[in-house]
């Protein structure tokens, strides 16, 4: 729990990862600590190449911020149950009276604390005159089985502590097993701790609101938002730092901070934020690109076009074709992969709504998918739970866009996309769902 994780939202697209990795690598480098980046979900095949060509490890899956029972377990020295009992009262004696009895497959057998110890003397010693003359070292040849509390809960190390609270605050006792998917010993528990466990300490980027976040966020502590979209951030408990930028992705920021200090970031870590970039702005023709993206891409491509290094030899353009074509098109995911692949969530009005987002190379590519899309994306409407779900399917080689929509509701009417015989709408020269798309559809519902 000592560790704090630099992550995206759900669904992570290139720039998502891409910030992840490099702001978790400059706030190490600058301030030390135990600082590790992670992801809210599945790489897309974009990104899965950009990593698999930089040859880097995918950042740590964290889909959930609340706290589990790995993060307070205590890992007692253990006996097992034919030993005498001298040996678990020496334990009990090192961790504050609690010794857990371990079979020999590694599965918890029972707990021995002053209370068992109390009840085995009592029925073992009762009102008989001569038992009462026993000493203590009779009692403590006893093996540990004959004095083991055996009624004690097993909970999950992977397990969220807040699906047990019920289970926890109904046992009498104090102390828990902690085992493994196996019911392998791990640890124990104690109620106290698990009814006030330690935060993990997370720093968002690329995105500021909770329903985009890994689950149970408000369970966890947050630093810092580093961003460049529209304000809709969580509330916090103390004061954060908050970066809201605007810039055409996160690792535009997360360059220039690392130029602030007067760091460079290595070869690869340089070419993973470049990707960032070049994905998110379509090589620096999206309208969401700034001039200080421009700046960004000379920085980057600086430190990562090195001799040596994985991407020796390639330019802007060059490196930005081969990442584009590496996500885009249709043919090699399923349709409910491209709808759920980039999918974020939205409230506008009295409505809440989903937009997803595919890249291809040609927008003839649709015609052949187009019924299966509709269907995955009415799926997704449904299981999300959402009033309407669209779908934005671009050409990122022309410049031009396709958009789906499942349930729309009447006031996207005035959309000034012409509605195509296929009941799609063509939204030329529309290639950013943030800039372009987003604040159309917003306007429509809340005038």
């Amino acid at each position: 729990m000592s560790q704090t994780y630099v992550i995206g939202h759900i669904n992570p697209d290139t720039d998502t990862i891409a910030a992840a990795m490099g702001y978790a690598w400059l706030l190490k480098e600058r301030d030390g600590g135990d600082i590790v980046s992670a992801r809210a979900g599945a790489l897309n095949p974009q990104t899965a190449w950009i990593l698999n060509h930089l040859k880097l490890d995918a950042p740590k899956l964290l889909s959930d911020a609340s706290p589990k029972f790995d993060a307070v377990l205590r890992r007692l020295d253990t006996t097992d149950p034919d030993a005498p009992l001298k040996d678990a009262w020496a334990i009990a004696s090192r961790t504050g009276g609690v010794a857990p009895v371990v079979e020999a497959d590694g599965k918890p057998f029972g707990l021995i604390t002053g209370g068992s110890i109390f009840a085995y003397m009592s029925q073992t010693v009762g009102t008989h005159s001569k038992k009462q003359k026993m000493t203590i070292a009779d009692v403590l040849d006893a093996p540990c089985r004959e004095a083991c509390n055996m009624d004690v809960p097993q909970l999950k190390a992977k397990g969220r502590i807040r699906d047990s609270l019920n289970r926890l605050l109904r046992y009498e006792g104090d102390n828990f097993f902690v085992v493994n998917d196996n019911d392998v010993y791990r640890g124990v528990c104690r109620q106290r701790d698990a009814l006030n466990p330690p935060r993990l300490k997370i720093i968002l980027v690329d995105h500021n609101e909770a329903r985009q976040a890994l689950a149970h966020l408000e369970e966890a502590e947050l630093l810092e938002i580093l961003d460049h979209h529209r304000l809709g951030n969580p509330s916090t408990h103390t004061p954060i730092r908050v970066t809201v930028d605007i810039v055409g992705s996160t690792s535009t920021l997360v360059s220039e901070k690392i130029e602030e200090v007067g760091l460079s970031a290595p070869p690869k870590i340089a070419g993973m934020l470049l990707a960032g970039l070049l994905s998110d702005t379509l090589i620096l023709t999206s309208p969401t690109a700034t001039e200080r993206d421009h700046n960004a891409a000379k920085r980057l491509s600086r430190w990562a076009f090195v001799l040596g290094g994985p991407l020796e030899g390639e330019t802007i353009q060059s490196y930005g074709e081969k990442i584009l074509s590496a996500g885009a098109g249709l043919s090699s995911r399923t349709p409910e992969k491209i709808v759920s692949g980039d999918m974020k969530l939205y409230e506008g009005g009295n409505y809440r709504f989903s937009v997803s987002q595919v890249e291809v190379t040609d927008l003839h590519q649709l015609t052949k998918h187009l019924d299966d899309l509709k269907t995955a994306l009415e799926d997704l409407r449904s299981k999300n739970a959402v009033d309407f779900a669209m779908l934005l399917v671009t050409d990122v080689v022309r410049g031009s866009s396709r958009l789906l929509i499942v349930e729309e509701p009447s006031e996207l009417s005035d959309l000034p996309y012409p509605r195509q015989s296929d009941g799609t709408r063509l939204a030329k020269g529309v290639v950013s769902r943030k800039k372009q798309l987003l604040p159309g559809v917003l306007g429509l519902l809340e005038r």
